[in-house]
């Protein structure tokens, strides 16, 4: 985990700050029930409340009336401990209890009986009066597993209806804690979540990001490493600096072949991409048979009509991106280029040929026998496709679709999204912090495709280069477009 050395928690999750392990609800169980045995009785509750109330009063330090949303649960319990510890400091707490007391768990009980005693005015409440400044959701947590309906629904709609700042406790309620789907449509969308004991995968991909706002994290002071991570949370990259002594032969070439009919500014964008990653020399390749004489923009860009048909030893030493505005032309480039390019990042059109053609499959699959390394760059549709399933189903669960694909196809799979997922063989994934909507606009995938193929190139070969370099491929892209927003106040 990669705190800051002297920060106490909690700690907010930026884009530059990783990275950080993720465990999903089995094992953010599993740390929990580890944590319990070792303190006494209701500590660790008591804890999880006094952070809810700080953060709470950190973030709304002026605010005069606190609603708190309590649910059934542990969440709820957490929520209790915090109203009473609002209330003591002089904050106007209204407490829903949106639970039957008798059914609370022991220590939420505990909580209970501690709110009451304190003086804490705790009605059943579902709607919001005018005067409420701040919101703290503690309805639902880990044990989520269904659409939210009755009473709790009506919170949650209430909650988006009032208008105020909302804090949601470990979760925003309704959201899957492992997959980042929200249940039958129906969850919180919060201006922060505190994650407590430990991060959830949920929280940073699918709609995770955009229900679950600025994420903080407060691990109790417990030892999180009970358990190990279901992914992990990618930090920003150190890539190696470039020797003064190099020169473009040391950093590889790249070829880029796609650009059909109609759709050669595609090709264009990704050897752009290439060559401002780093990659010594770019090639593009077209399928459009007009040809080209030469990119004006970018006139360092050499023209390689029909690179897949180059002798074996040039492409044994080359990174090939393929894909980019293939059409269906690009299924006869593929033969040659799954059988010789010593490292091969597919996107876009050439994945749709591999999910139409066992026989692509099948080369794509020798490849990880040969030692010749893959990058695969599906949006959810094409995921879906390779996998022979749907999207919805993809994006229900992001995690195990990308890794399902990558442990078939033995090479490294980049699953692109809010929240995208780097997945490789026999390795926990990793989740992208970086990135925005200004990515929702054609061309960007292409971009990325071809970035990635020139960073790759760049940093040359080794066993843990291909994820590597869609790792930093991947943040560094997403971080333009943040720094976009931040220029253009979007």
């Amino acid at each position: 985990m990669n705190r800051p050395p002297a920060a106490a928690a909690p700690w907010c999750i930026r884009t530059h700050n990783g990275p950080w392990p993720l465990h999903d609800a089995a094992g953010s169980r599993a740390v929990e029930a580890a944590a319990m045995a070792l303190l006494p009785a209701h500590a660790l509750m008591q804890r999880a409340g006094q952070a809810v109330a700080r953060l709470t009063l950190a973030m709304a330090p002026h605010a005069r009336c606190i609603r708190l949303l309590a649910g059934p649960g542990n969440n709820g319990g957490d929520a209790l401990v915090a109203a009473r510890i609002l209330h003591g400091a002089g904050k106007s707490v209204q407490l829903s209890l949106l639970a039957d007391p008798a059914r609370l768990p022991a220590d939420a009980q505990h909580a209970l009986a501690q709110a009451q005693a304190a003086g804490v005015a705790i009605d059943t409440a579902v709607e919001f009066g005018a005067d409420t400044e701040f919101a703290v959701d503690g309805l639902l947590g880990l044990g989520a597993g269904r659409p939210v309906t009755g009473a709790l629904a009506v919170a949650i709609q209430s909650l988006a209806n009032s208008g105020a700042p909302v804090l949601a406790i470990d979760l925003p309620s309704g959201l899957n804690p492992d997959t980042g789907h929200v249940l039958g449509g129906l969850a919180v969308r919060a201006h922060a979540t505190l994650a407590l004991l430990t991060l959830k995968p949920g929280l940073f991909t699918a709609s995770g990001r955009d229900h679950a706002g600025v994420v903080w994290f407060d691990d109790l002071a417990v030892d999180t490493r009970t358990a190990a991570p279901r992914a992990q949370l990618a930090g920003a990259p150190a890539l190696p600096a470039r020797r003064h002594a190099a020169h473009k032969g040391s950093y590889g070439d790249v070829y880029v072949v796609g650009g059909a009919a109609g759709m050669t500014g595609a090709a264009l964008l990704a050897a752009r991409a290439a060559l401002a990653a780093g990659a010594g020399r770019v090639y593009l390749s077209l399928l459009d048979g007009q040809g080209l004489s030469c990119d004006s923009e970018r006139p360092e860009l050499m023209l390689r009509p029909q690179a897949w048909l180059l002798p074996p030893a040039l492409l044994n030493q080359a990174t090939v991106a393929c894909g980019c505005g293939g059409g269906s032309a690009v299924a006869s480039a593929l033969p040659a280029l799954l059988s010789q390019a010593a490292r091969l990042l597919l996107d876009a059109d050439a994945l749709n040929a591999l999910a139409g053609d066992a026989g692509l499959c099948s080369l794509l699959d020798a490849r990880a026998r040969r030692g010749l390394s893959t990058v695969l760059t599906p949006h959810p549709l094409e995921a879906a496709r390779l996998l022979d399933s749907s999207s919805a189903a993809v994006q229900q669960d992001r995690l195990a679709a990308a890794q399902a694909l990558a442990d078939r196809h033995r090479c490294v799979v980049v699953l692109k999204g809010s929240g995208s997922v780097i997945a490789a063989p026999a390795t926990a994934p990793l989740i992208n912090p970086t990135g925005n909507a200004l990515l929702a606009s054609a061309g960007t995938g292409d971009v990325l495709a071809g970035w990635m193929a020139g960073l790759w190139s760049a940093l040359g070969d080794g066993p843990a280069l291909p994820g590597a370099a869609a790792q930093a491929a991947v943040w560094l892209h997403g971080h333009a477009a943040d720094r976009a927003a931040q220029q253009s106040g979007a």
